[in-house]
């Protein structure tokens, strides 16, 4: 059902018109109007079931209630605003036993539903109650697509609907023969299950099973319904279970083989949620016998970009074990992998990067020409997308996880390297960002040839950043990766020549770190001067300032507790030998 044409439009505004004059027929001109509207197919509707021999008798409170409603319709197609009268009609209409009183009031409803820019008041949801649970087909298809209208549209309140009640009619209308129905109603759960609490109503009430049932139909529109619902209830982790229990993970599984790429979207994006708690890899990856590793990998060329990005970030989801990457490598996964770092969608070059990160956990299960094309590709999305944070942190933490020592020489040769330190400088770049990118330098910098690389260029721009970046105490660990930078450098004292112009800012942050109460940071602080005393100049800088007297009395600390420690150490000993 859509929204009623202007042919509609017109034999409703008649309608209204018409029953101001002879009000003595309402029920017998509602009865044609509903005809001439359902001919229309603009409305969608299948036809109705067979009317039963037997009429309701029309009793006089409904009569008038008829009468006062059809009049708001009129005013109300205009500027007649909601009110207690018209609410009160809607009530009588939808729990009257005549149909077509209430066809008459969820068609109101579907209108309203159609053009509201405000919220529905709570009360009109009293209604839904009789016109959800209508024995009319009709007024069940419209009921639920205005009920589904109200919520797309923001009109409605989600927690409300489950709190007043309206969850388990709708449930219920999941079982319902008629595929508009059961369309309709899908979306109502798809749109509620956006809420947490309402995910967990949701399967309290049983709505696990209709919904596996539905994302097997052979109504496209329904399945996608039923799996985009699947999809906003496994954001919850007491549903993921349920869902795994009940048999959810073969029929995700198939679905992703739908010609439909709505349906493969959801399907994969549900997988890949149930993926993220290792919990269910074991009964994921029994499926088929790898058969699920298999379609994703399959649906990675996709030529759906969001159905391509998603199934990289379910199978990153699922490669956090050792023994899933070995077997993606074995299905030489990689050069499909690689050519998406350079896809033209930003999504997929993100998720694909992602699992990338990944699968660089296992460096030992690659040999040295697919690590170096590996760097080659990287090199070229971290030019592209030097200021996309997820790109830098993973590209970060993809080379640090190379950073064995027969990588260094092909590290150094890529542009990767060039890139890290261009992302160290680029002020315009996020904390966390920058975090990573900085402890992929500390990393690196352990082996001789990237710190000898880089003292050698004496880039003083380099080192002026490295000790402001040090000095941002307010960023913990950016502030202690890039102090790890600078003692990997001060080695030797190399780079203790480029610091000498920095150095109060130098002497301030180590007695930062001094003074912190994390170990960390005190031990990295004392190496540092260690490394930076054996230049004659700063050594006598140190000596002369509060540094000095900082590490005396960590030093006198230090003596205080080994000897607390020797003394607890030996009464323990002494007890034990009593025993």
């Amino acid at each position: 059902m859509g929204r009623l044409c202007e042919r509609c439009a017109q034999i409703l505004q008649d309608f209204v018109s018409f029953v101001k004059s002879l009000s003595s027929r309402i029920v017998e001109r509602i009865k044609e109007c509903m005809i001439l509207l359902s001919e229309c197919c603009c409305l969608k509707t299948r036809s109705r079931k067979v009317r039963q021999l037997y009429e309701p008798v029309l009793q006089n409170h409904e009569k008038v209630a008829a009468q006062e409603f059809l009049n708001h319709m009129e005013a109300g197609l205009q500027t007649s605003p909601l009110g207690k009268e018209t609410l009160d009609a809607l009530k009588i209409l939808a729990f009257s036993e005549n149909a077509d009183l209430q066809h008459s009031a969820a068609l109101y409803y579907l209108h309203m539903s159609q053009h509201m820019n405000t919220q529905l008041p709570a009360e009109y949801l009293e209604p839904y109650q009789a016109l959800l649970q209508s024995s009319d087909l009709e007024v069940q298809q419209m009921s639920s697509l205005s009920l589904v209208n109200f919520l797309l549209e923001g009109n409605l309140n989600k927690e409300l609907v489950v709190q007043v009640g309206l969850l388990e009619p709708v449930l219920e209308l999941l079982e319902s023969g008629d595929s508009a129905v059961q369309c309709n109603s899908c979306a109502c759960i798809m749109t509620l299950a956006i809420s947490e609490s309402n995910r967990e109503a949701i399967g309290i009430a049983g709505g696990i099973l209709p919904l596996l049932t539905l994302a097997k139909s052979y109504d496209p529109r329904v399945q996608q319904n039923a799996v985009g619902a699947i999809l906003n209830l496994t954001r919850s982790e007491r549903i993921k279970s349920i869902l795994c229990r009940e048999g959810a993970l073969p029929v995700l599984t198939m679905l992703l083989q739908s010609a439909d790429a709505e349906i493969q979207y959801y399907s994969c994006a549900s997988l890949g949620n149930i993926a993220a708690n290792p919990e269910h890899h074991k009964a994921m990856l029994a499926i088929g016998d790898g058969f699920l590793l298999r379609m994703l990998v399959s649906l990675m060329s996709s030529s759906v970009q969001k159905v391509s990005s998603q199934a990289c970030l379910c199978l990153n989801n699922l490669a956090s074990s050792g023994e899933v990457r070995t077997h993606l490598l074995s299905i030489d996964i990689m050069p499909l992998l690689l050519s998406l770092l350079n896809s033209n969608n930003k999504d997929v070059r993100q998720a694909s990067i992602t699992l990338l990160c990944t699968m660089s956990h296992s460096p030992g299960n690659m040999d040295a020409a697919l690590r170096e094309e590996m760097l080659q590709y990287l090199a070229v999305l971290m030019q592209t997308e030097r200021s996309n944070p997820v790109v830098l942190i993973h590209a970060s933490c993809t080379i640090q996880n190379l950073s064995q020592a027969e990588n260094m020489e092909v590290i150094i040769q890529s542009q990767c390297f060039e890139e890290l330190l261009l992302a160290l400088l680029n002020p315009s770049n996020e904390e966390e960002a920058l975090q990573y990118v900085a402890s992929c330098l500390a990393e690196l910098a352990k082996h001789d040839i990237i710190r000898e690389n880089l003292v050698n260029r004496k880039d003083k721009a380099l080192i002026r950043c490295l000790v402001k970046l040090a000095g941002r105490l307010e960023h913990k660990e950016l502030s202690f990766q890039v102090a790890s930078v600078i003692k990997q450098l001060s080695h030797a004292g190399k780079i203790a020549a480029e610091l000498k112009n920095h150095m109060k800012e130098v002497q301030a942050y180590l007695m930062c770190f001094l003074n912190h109460q994390e170990l960390r940071f005190q031990h990295l602080s004392i190496t540092t001067l260690c490394m930076l005393s054996e230049d004659p100049e700063f050594s006598l800088a140190i000596s002369q300032s509060p540094l000095k007297e900082q590490l005396e009395q960590i030093r006198q600390q230090t003596e205080e507790t080994q000897a607390l420690l020797r003394v607890a150490i030996s009464q323990t000993d002494t007890l034990n030998l009593n025993e």
